[in-house]
């Protein structure tokens, strides 16, 4: 098993939204904004545990939009837009920056990924989790084929095509950058789908190889990845895109990812 590449923390966390400047030239954050997306919150300020959780459900969950598979296509050309080069996306486990028409299912297309595996309470791709943008992300289309539905976890084997990400048999890892982005797209699926829309009530646990229980682990190295990788700038305008242009929810565990530890 690899040693846990961790970075260094560049953030407290707080009852405040999180801002993380990642350049010297940042905007410096709109106290107007901050106090719009607090508001968001006021139903779960102060909870704690379940309590917190049951909060947070109801807030994601109400006045939402739902996308089809289709209009998926086109809500990660926005949300994952490239911002040196607005006609490329930015693929999620390499990296690389690749033209927003390349989209497909042949090798070196990009693709949708289900960062929490689609066959993991066997939602599928109707509207609904499987469609949820919070977690879906572009992805190399052989890469996506490699993570497959696995589970998150340190160790294996470095991938060919993603160096920095690593897999065995029934895990997978990915690059440092983005570890604390893939913790909080499955903390927010578990809060999110609760089984009360008609799908599995998905759940994380400290497992692997989960096969197509609604379970998503490994919850204890999640919870790591969560705290070595804060938000950042680039996360922190998906979430809001997503908010203002499509789903019209937010990722809690972006804004708030001191919650993460406060439910689990």
């Amino acid at each position: 098993m690899k040693i846990a590449r961790w970075k260094p923390l560049t953030l407290l966390f707080s009852a405040a939204l999180v801002v993380v400047p990642t350049t010297a030239t940042l905007a410096a954050p709109d106290a107007t904004a901050d106090s719009v997306v607090e508001d968001y919150y006021q139903d779960a300020i102060g909870k704690t545990g379940p309590e917190l959780k049951t909060a947070l459900h109801g807030i994601i969950s109400s006045g939402t939009t739902t996308l089809t598979y289709n209009e998926v296509w086109d809500a990660l050309k926005v949300t994952d837009e490239d911002p040196n080069n607005n006609a490329n996306v930015i693929l999620l486990y390499t990296g690389r920056s690749q033209g927003k028409d390349t989209n497909g299912g042949d090798a070196d297309d990009w693709n949708r990924e289900h960062v929490w595996a689609k066959s993991h309470g066997d939602f599928g791709t109707s509207p609904g989790p499987g469609t949820d943008v919070h977690h879906l992300r572009p992805t190399d289309v052989t890469v996506n084929s490699d993570r497959g539905n696995k589970d998150f976890d340190m160790g294996g084997t470095e991938s060919e095509e993603a160096p920095g990400n690593f897999t065995d048999g029934d895990s997978w890892e990915p690059r440092d950058e983005v570890k604390g982005d893939v913790a909080r797209m499955i903390f927010y699926m578990a809060v999110r789908w609760d089984g009360g829309d008609g799908f599995a009530d998905l759940e994380v646990n400290d497992n692997v190889d989960n096969g197509s229980n609604p379970f998503m682990g490994r919850v204890s190295v999640l919870k790591q990845w969560n705290e070595q990788d804060p938000p950042d700038a680039g996360e922190q305008r998906r979430n809001q895109v997503i908010f203002d242009q499509f789903q019209h929810n937010r990722n809690p565990f972006i804004d708030h990812p001191e919650w993460v530890a406060e439910i689990w």
